[in-house]
């Protein structure tokens, strides 16, 4: 209580922010009950305590599911791609921009990375499908200027996961990099001077000093990352993917959009979730406890 009373303006500005979580995170919480039961919509809210109880039954029926395999697998593929290729770029433009000497120029760097971020993913995809258009898109008239065939980008399997995969960091690098420039600015001036008196290069620089010193940041950022593994992108995927790519997009939250709202199959789909949200949370865990071995910083 003296730590409240201490910094109660501090608690002030962060009681929105708590109660906002409470409403919308924690409270909806109770409605994972269902994932247990055969719940009926007809009976609204009373459905959670009078529907019947079935146990582990849907969660069951998910892992032996045709689809089960597929929407996995695809989850796994689409987001562990995303952080291979994903978790890296920020950090490589932060150092780019870190070494940029013109402020103005590094200012409008900064700028031109952080806007695809406020861009919602509706006018996103609404830009890649009129640049990747297999009739009037460039992309598709410079392969023609070129000789080559059109292709059918977001129909083609063979594409589908490039485009995904490349929207994404064309989206989040720059707002991703702010953290890791807050933390290469908070690295010790001093030690790049003795290291330039050394004859060290800027690449030795780069590689013996700022990547140790946001090492911290970096271990913090994977931790989350991973626990977000099963997060492959519902709403960039919902709105780029057809029918005719199914095999290589669906995931698990399109797939739990399909049973759970689209069928009305309520109960399936929150078992469904529930189930995914275990597996992410043995994700968080398992990655904090190698990061604690290691001897660096953890979540906890």
């Amino acid at each position: 209580m003296d730590g409240i009373r201490k910094y109660k303006s501090l608690y002030l500005m962060a009681l929105p922010g708590i109660i906002y979580f409470i409403i919308f995170h924690y409270l909806p919480m109770i409605g994972v009950v269902i994932a247990f039961q055969n719940f009926k919509p007809s009976l609204g809210l009373k459905g959670i305590f009078l529907s019947e109880w079935v146990g582990f039954q849907h969660i069951t029926r998910f892992f032996q599911s045709y689809y089960f395999s597929r929407v996995f697998f695809n989850t796994i593929s689409i987001s562990g791609l995303k952080l291979i290729f994903g978790f890296p770029a920020p950090i490589i433009l932060a150092i780019i921009i870190n070494e940029i000497k013109n402020n103005k120029y590094k200012r409008i760097v900064q700028s031109v990375s952080y806007l695809p971020h406020f861009l919602s993913w509706v006018i996103v995809v609404s830009l890649i499908q009129f640049i990747l258009s297999p009739t009037t898109g460039f992309v598709n008239q410079v392969l023609e200027m070129l000789g080559k065939e059109t292709i059918f980008f977001l129909g083609s399997p063979k594409y589908f996961r490039s485009v995904l995969i490349l929207s994404n960091i064309w989206k989040s690098i720059g707002w991703g990099s702010i953290v890791y420039l807050a933390s290469i600015s908070s690295i010790d001036e001093a030690i790049y001077e003795a290291a330039l008196i050394d004859g060290a290069s800027r690449f030795q620089k780069m590689w013996h000093i700022t990547l140790p010193g946001i090492r911290e940041i970096m271990i913090i950022s994977l931790i989350l990352n991973i626990g977000n593994l099963l997060d492959a992108g519902f709403q960039q995927i919902f709105l780029l993917y057809s029918p005719a790519v199914y095999n290589v997009a669906d995931i698990i939250d399109t797939y739990v959009y399909r049973e759970g709202l689209i069928k009305t199959n309520y109960s399936f789909g929150t078992a469904v979730g529930l189930t995914k949200s275990i597996i992410a949370l043995m994700l968080v865990t398992l990655t904090n406890k190698l990061a604690k071995k290691f001897e660096t910083r953890a979540l906890w």
